[in-house]
């Protein structure tokens, strides 16, 4: 599998990374997982210290242990889970972030983590302060580089300016376009990579399409308009192959974007994904025609 350069950083990644949060808490059934994704020549696994409470984190760090000197590892932190672990709050503190790396380390059994992201963010935030922590923990050696996780134009422009970030994981896909507009061109131009999640929104952008799309619609399109563009891309741009294909394409195609991180919980899965990520690219009529048949959505409804 190609790999490409993460922003300005050393790491290279695979075009398709994993995101490990779709793995599970059955160690068995994620080490098949793992394994596949090396066999295909996956290198890039995405985790949080959100999900499942730190057990994704534990079972990342076990079934990659015998190669972590060829995988890049990123994680997440800035949402912490309640005493009552029923909800979790918002602290991008510096206190809070030097305290919680500690534990992501302990977690995924591991020196260094090579990519340390902010969870999320907010304009309110004391963004200067939360520079200042991950600066100090590569100083410390304890992460490699750092990036934020976001949708929000306003908070990846500040960090765009003010920090030394190599990435921002964002949700893209055909039908959600709105980093189109600002963030991808803002990006490209910092030599900050992207790195995409949602690429296949939530199942619509497969064979299945309609079967997966909620009555109120997604984002800009009610459902009725789903109901005549799903098809359309299907016959139009995906006829000889599967929408997935076609989804994970679109996203490679952007500049700035080093990999399309997607979920798997079978090996098949991963399979299927490395097998998108290997097809033939978008010709420029192709993308084209994807843009003609879909929306360019707007920040300003989806704040």
């Amino acid at each position: 599998m190609k790999r490409r350069k993460l922003g300005t950083s050393d790491l290279f990644v695979s075009e398709i990374g994993l995101g490990c949060m779709s793995l599970g808490t059955d160690l068995s059934k994620a080490q098949g997982v793992v394994e596949a994704a090396l066999e295909e020549g996956i290198n890039y696994f995405d985790t949080a210290d959100l999900y499942d409470f730190g057990e994704n984190e534990k079972i990342v760090g076990q079934v990659l242990k015998n190669v972590r000197e060829q995988v890049v590892i990123a994680t997440k932190a800035g949402n912490r889970w309640t005493d009552e672990k029923d909800s979790w709050t918002w602290d991008p503190s510096k206190a809070y972030i030097k305290e919680a790396v500690k534990q992501s380390l302990k977690r995924l059994n591991t020196d260094y983590i090579d990519l340390y992201q902010l969870h999320g963010g907010t304009i309110e935030d004391n963004i200067d302060e939360t520079i200042e922590a991950f600066e100090e923990l590569k100083d410390e050696g304890y992460i490699k580089f750092y990036g934020i996780s976001s949708i929000r134009p306003n908070v990846i422009r500040e960090y765009a300016q003010k920090s030394n970030i190599v990435s921002v994981m964002m949700q893209l896909s055909i039908l959600d376009r709105r980093p189109e507009e600002v963030a991808l061109p803002l990006l490209q131009d910092k030599n900050i990579s992207v790195v995409t999640r949602g690429t296949v929104a939530k199942g619509m952008l497969s064979d299945r399409m309609l079967e997966k799309a909620a009555a109120k619609g997604y984002l800009d399109y009610s459902y009725d308009e789903l109901a005549v563009i799903l098809p359309l891309l299907k016959e139009k741009v995906a006829s000889s192959r599967a929408l997935g294909e076609v989804a994970i394409q679109y996203n490679l195609a952007q500049p700035a974007v080093a990999s399309v991180v997607a979920g798997a919980s079978t090996p098949e899965q991963i399979k299927e994904n490395a097998r998108a990520a290997g097809s033939n690219s978008l010709s420029a009529e192709e993308i084209q025609l994807i843009k003609s048949i879909t929306k360019a959505n707007k920040y300003e409804q989806h704040r």
